[in-house]
């Protein structure tokens, strides 16, 4: 049993002790609280100096997967670059080649009108009896021609005044030449009495059967339709492939492959200038 004194003695000692551990437990809280600062302070300037290792190693995975992305990305640009040179190559290829084919077409078609006119005329020359006299004139009348090139003053061709009515005649010599000779050939066939019979006309031989019916083509016993992919083939030149378009009374419309679109005259199937196969591929 312990009297009051020494309760409150007892007392006093415990809270003494108790207050140097407060003391020494807030000593030791700011010793750490200040190494804890240093060692955070120090950290940081090594982070600022580029030498901490915990900054070092994201650093370089970073460095390492941006040259990884820099290697990709100039790889991706020399290819798209490649690519828009190659489309450009086979554009201006694609050009290339659609003007000359339209060249050649133009070429056959001016080639077929011409050689079609002097079959007509070789023809009426032949079926109709034209005297030498109106031909030598029209030739002496070529000769006197004069030169568009000459100093000499041209006559005027309309007079100022009418004093009754006028007709001016706009065609040319030859324009009348052949009226006048469809004329003759034409009253030359409905006459009851023929001066003289007509010699058979030398039709063009023709080495394809070719013809347009209904819409549709037939060529060499076999038919063509709007939408059905050909090969079209050409002496001297690759074969092409093409789809049907259009197909009217003489002429054939085919879309290329690039988009561009071109005829070709059934005359010139008949002729085998040119020749078509259906494409099964």
């Amino acid at each position: 049993e312990m009297d009051d004194e020494d309760c409150e003695r007892r007392r006093m000692e415990c809270l003494d002790e108790m207050s140097n551990l407060e003391k020494q437990f807030t000593d030791l809280k700011d010793q750490l609280y200040k190494e804890r600062l240093s060692q955070v302070d120090a950290k940081l300037q090594e982070v600022i100096a580029g030498k901490a290792p915990e900054y070092l190693e994201p650093l370089a995975a970073l460095q390492e997967n941006m040259q990884i992305r820099t290697k990709v990305a100039g790889i991706y640009r020399e290819l798209c670059l490649e690519s828009v040179k190659n489309k450009y190559e086979c554009e201006i290829q694609a050009s290339r080649q659609h003007c000359e084919s339209e060249k050649l077409l133009l070429y056959d078609t001016v080639q077929s009108e011409l050689e079609e006119k002097i079959r007509r005329l070789e023809e009426d020359r032949h079926s109709i009896d034209i005297t030498s006299e109106l031909w030598n004139d029209e030739l002496q009348s070529r000769k006197k021609r004069k030169d568009p090139f000459s100093p000499d003053k041209k006559k005027p061709v309309f007079s100022i005044t009418f004093p009754r009515p006028y007709i001016v005649y706009m065609l040319q010599d030859l324009d009348i030449l052949e009226d006048w000779t469809t004329i003759r050939k034409a009253m030359a066939t409905l006459g009851p009495h023929r001066v003289k019979p007509e010699p058979p006309v030398k039709l063009e031989k023709h080495l394809h059967s070719a013809r347009s019916e209904e819409g549709r083509l037939y060529y060499d016993g076999e038919w063509y339709g709007r939408g059905q992919t050909i090969c079209i083939d050409k002496k001297d030149e690759c074969p092409t492939s093409a789809i049907i378009t259009t197909i009217n009374h003489d002429e054939v419309w085919f879309k290329r492959p690039d988009g561009s679109k071109s005829k070709l005259y059934i005359s010139q199937l008949q002729k085998g200038k040119y020749s078509i196969k259906h494409n099964h591929n």
